[in-house]
């Protein structure tokens, strides 16, 4: 980070956080078992809590996240509550914001993440994106085409949430129940609405991907008006906690 008050505060709330706070967040147990870990670091047991210090440092009230990380919202509320406590009342506990659409399902009908191998990424082509939806996991109750199913356990389903209007969206859900289409007829309208925005987000991309220069200078000062606030918050931190010479 070109923001090292954030090391900073981490390092001040592992002062203050149980073990057994950081042992439960789901994601942890998650990646624990998914990589068959015996003995895991305090990298990965640790890393939701520099999550609590990147979203405290700057004292917000919401925090709009996916719902598989409103564990990590509850875990920073109870970080903010131990040092108020046993310092001084400098955070707020903030509440997660979620969207209308909590969770982007991925292929397999997991949470889209790049490490389950399920995403569709901004940068795929359209031919990438189609080889992508046309398989994708739909309700495992229609085993065949004359099969009606429900659109409320279809993963495709949510992203037709996303990307289909309500009137076409209805009719591919009226279609399902009643097996009047099929699952590709389904991806199909899909990816009649899918595929625009993916285009105009993948040449916004590629943009920036061509400018390189362009980026590290909208990085660079972001991080120059964060630091601003990082350091004014450090200021009070240090203070609370008696580190301040």
């Amino acid at each position: 980070s070109l923001v090292p008050e954030h090391a900073e505060l981490h390092l001040l709330f592992s002062m203050v956080t149980p073990v057994g706070w950081l042992e439960r967040v789901p994601s942890y147990k998650e990646m624990v078992e998914q990589l068959g870990l015996e003995s895991p670091s305090y990298g990965l047991l640790g890393y939701p809590l520099l999550q609590s210090a990147d979203i405290l440092m700057y004292k917000p009230q919401w925090v709009p996240v996916g719902i598989d990380q409103v564990p990590h919202v509850e875990l920073t509320r109870e970080v903010a509550r131990r040092f108020n406590n046993t310092w001084k009342p400098i955070f707020p506990e903030p509440q997660a914001r979620l969207t209308e659409i909590p969770k982007v399902p991925g292929t397999d009908g997991r949470k889209m993440s790049k490490s389950y191998d399920n995403a569709i990424y901004l940068s795929d082509s359209p031919d990438a994106i189609t080889a992508k939806i046309r398989p994708m996991i739909t309700d495992p109750a229609r085993k065949r085409r004359s099969d009606p199913g429900d659109p409320d356990l279809c993963p495709v389903f949510d992203l037709h949430r996303i990307f289909t209007p309500e009137a076409e969206r209805e009719g591919c859900a009226t279609g399902c129940r009643t097996a009047g289409i099929g699952c590709l007829d389904c991806k199909g309208v899909l990816l009649t609405h899918l595929l625009p925005p993916l285009g105009d987000i993948r040449e916004r991309r590629q943009h920036f991907a061509d400018r390189p220069k362009e980026v590290l200078e909208v990085l660079h000062e972001g991080s120059r008006r964060a630091r601003k606030t990082a350091q004014n918050t450090m200021e009070e931190v240090r203070s609370a906690v008696g580190l301040e010479p």
